[in-house]
């Protein structure tokens, strides 16, 4: 429980730190891209100011011939901005003809007139930022001036700042794993240490409340075998009688759940047999079932063909386990069941033998005719101290249990490495599920009677 509470706690630190981390990458990424495109862009502008002043802008630019004229030698009077920065210069006529070029032959890129930025692709990986700009004289358009910058000068620093801030993002989502995985810890033991107190003092409570249990106990015996005591006051100690077993069964449960919780459980596997665990069980709820007038019944299933690990001849319900602590579980699981179920009613459990994805299970299915489990409290049952609507009891004018006792099916059943799953129906009654994984090297054969 705790190392999963400390996982989770790591997760959502590394989780909250990446998101913050992302978005500070994806902003400087940003801010840096938008700040090299726009030195790009006015560049652009600005070699375009230069060159629309040093040129004569009138209706010569319409001669081809005047107009590669006057661009080369505006281009003679100062080369180094464009040598500098990588600009070539083009000139298009008014039919968007190329006239002349700093390129030989030109740039193979279509001329486009109606947005003055845009970024060409020249070639495969190869990209040019152009700025696009009308000459117009008198109101005569006399040609177009296109300037054209490398885009690696954006393209390169900006991968370059990509796989930088990869490396140092993955770097500190990293360290903040490590941290956040240290720093859970440190968070979770003041936590563990309240738990483990709260364990011992359930523990202790438990064990210190059974010696007073069993003198009350023991005096209310002597009280009823007067042989002179009047009806109202018996019926009175066989009330107390009552109650002090329920309050001891109720310690009883809270001391097994808490020295589970804290290992202290011997865990004694042996080879038993499981079929004969469960008919012994069943007889001795025998009584209880006689006197709520409800059908008990064990139906013990024959292997299926193939589940038995030949060509050893071994038995098919023989388990590796923990005789006692399983006994507790399918006698929590029955009289949890015959408690929901009213008079005349039904309570069937059945024992098989399966296969899942080709190893043997062991089965013990415990079905009752009881009014069902409402749909939103089958997530909590093997919770502890919960309870479900009185009314499921077979008896509505008092409570079903003490809440303890599916919690010490779910726990015995998670210690043989098994699991317990319900079923229920309103007015359809429950069912509960217990899998014991036969595992191949726990396959026994257990000696019997």
């Amino acid at each position: 429980m705790f190392q999963a509470t400390r996982q989770w706690l790591a997760f959502w630190y590394t989780t909250v730190t990446a998101v913050l981390l992302l978005l500070f990458a994806g902003s400087f990424y940003w801010y840096v891209q938008s700040t090299l495109i726009e030195r790009v862009d006015d560049t652009l502008g600005h070699v375009v100011e230069i060159v629309e002043r040093s040129l004569v802008v009138d209706e010569s630019l319409l001669d081809p011939q005047q107009a590669r004229r006057s661009l080369e030698a505006s281009f003679r009077d100062d080369p180094s901005t464009l040598e500098d920065d990588h600009i070539d210069l083009e000139w298009f006529g008014p039919q968007g003809t190329l006239i002349w070029s700093t390129v030989p032959g030109g740039i193979p890129a279509p001329l486009l007139t109606e947005g003055s930025l845009h970024t060409a692709r020249i070639a495969p990986g190869y990209w040019l930022r152009q700025f696009t700009e009308p000459i117009v004289a008198g109101g005569k358009l006399l040609g177009y001036l296109r300037v054209s910058h490398p885009w690696f000068e954006v393209s390169k620093p900006t991968r370059q700042l990509i796989r930088d801030l990869s490396l140092w993002v993955v770097a500190g989502l990293t360290g903040v794993g490590a941290i956040g995985w240290m720093l859970s810890g440190l968070a979770m033991q003041p936590i563990r240490q309240s738990y483990q107190q709260l364990k011992q003092f359930t523990a202790d409570a438990s064990h210190e409340l059974r010696s007073p249990l069993a003198s009350i106990q023991t005096a209310v015996q002597v009280a009823l075998a007067d042989s002179q005591l009047d009806a109202d006051t018996r019926q009175r100690w066989q009330m107390v009688e009552r109650l002090c077993l329920r309050l001891g069964r109720l310690v009883d449960d809270l001391l097994f759940l808490a020295r589970h919780d804290s290992g202290m459980v011997p865990f004694q596997p042996r080879c038993c047999a499981l079929d004969a665990l469960l008919l012994q069980v069943v007889e001795e709820l025998q009584g209880l079932a006689n006197q709520k007038q409800i059908r008990l019944q064990l139906d013990i299933a024959a292997p299926e063909s193939g589940t038995e690990p030949s060509p050893a001849q071994v038995d098919p319900f023989g388990f590796w386990g923990d005789e006692d602590q399983l006994a507790r579980l399918f006698t929590n699981l029955i009289e949890n069941a015959l408690l929901h179920t009213p008079p005349q009613g039904e309570v069937q459990v059945r024992l098989e033998q399966r296969l899942r994805s080709g190893s043997p299970e062991l089965v013990v299915r415990v079905q009752d005719t009881g009014p069902g489990i409402p749909p939103q409290a089958l997530p909590h049952v093997f919770d502890r101290f919960y309870r479900a609507d009185p009314a499921r009891s077979g008896d509505p004018g008092r409570l079903s249990g003490s809440g303890l006792g599916l919690a010490i099916v779910r726990s015995i059943a998670q210690q043989h490495q098994g699991q317990v799953q319900v079923e229920s129906k309103l007015g359809q009654g429950s069912s509960f599920e217990v899998i014991l994984p036969q595992r191949q090297l726990e396959i026994c054969t257990p000696e019997r009677v």
